[in-house]
């Protein structure tokens, strides 16, 4: 898909982000099996990426606003336009040398995403969508949700808190109540990648919650493109504001998001 001039910027700096952390992952899957851990280099990794990142995207649009996950909100002089970046989605992942993390890269403009970069480095997965004009692999392929309609037959993706989250019994419960009725649920880690797969259709569907805003924006959109339901896990709540959400093909959207609101 020929692109808009802004998805190009963000393709191009998701890309040269991840070769940085490509170079870094290397280091790390040696650096993770020492006694001192990999914990210090990923974080200088992360900081790293951001940085490219930060430097590409206000470079050619310095009157935007910006949100990353490291270096927190910088208002714009342009009020309506802001990227929302997460420099490393994954990170638990990174640090233990498991080659499944992204970079990703959402544009906000007056309050919707209207453009979405998702770039899994590692396996040289381009994930982009803008408003309007369908999601995209790659270089040519069109991404659409998945086309089965049986609760049994499907796979849902979610994250599982770790214990000092207050959402841990939550997560429970809810896996209680999916797992006898689907075909498995799978956790692996990066909530960006788990959106990008429900509009691949690797997966039918994906939720989480208490998740932070560039944990989900560029993924929200693509998976909205490809033809994915995306809603709150409650019905009154935006995903994009209270950071849980629910989100799945047209066919299993019913049954999968009574089962969680009934939890």
């Amino acid at each position: 898909m020929q692109g808009s001039a802004n998805l190009n910027i963000m393709m191009k700096a998701a890309r040269k982000a991840g070769r940085s952390l490509v170079k870094d992952f290397r280091e790390v899957e040696n650096l993770q099996v020492s006694m001192k851990g990999a914990g210090d280099f990923v974080s200088k990794a992360d900081m790293e990426a951001e940085r490219i990142l930060k430097e590409e995207l206000l470079g050619a649009r310095p009157n935007y606003g910006w949100l990353g996950e490291e270096s927190g909100e910088t208002p714009g002089e342009d009020p309506t336009r802001r990227w929302i970046v997460d420099p490393l989605d994954g990170t638990t992942n990174f640090l233990h040398g498991l080659p499944h993390w992204a970079v990703s890269i959402a544009l906000e403009h007056k309050g919707q995403i209207v453009s979405a970069v998702i770039f899994d480095a590692a396996k040289d997965e381009m994930f982009y969508a803008e408003r309007g004009t369908g999601a995209w692999l790659n270089d040519s392929k069109r991404l659409r949700v998945s086309g089965r309609r049986r609760m049994v037959e499907s796979v849902f993706a979610t994250g599982i808190p770790f214990a000092a989250k207050r959402t841990l019994p939550a997560t429970l419960k809810d896996l209680a109540r999916v797992m006898p009725e689907c075909a498995g649920v799978r956790r692996f880690g990066s909530a960006a990648l788990d959106l990008a797969y429900v509009a691949a259709g690797r997966y039918e569907g994906y939720w989480e919650r208490e998740l932070h805003l560039w944990d989900i924006a560029a993924g929200y959109l693509i998976a909205k493109e490809a033809g994915a339901l995306v809603e709150g896990i409650r019905e009154d709540q935006d995903p994009l504001e209270s950071g849980s959400i629910l989100c799945a093909n047209n066919d299993v959207f019913k049954g999968f998001a009574k089962l969680l609101r009934e939890s």
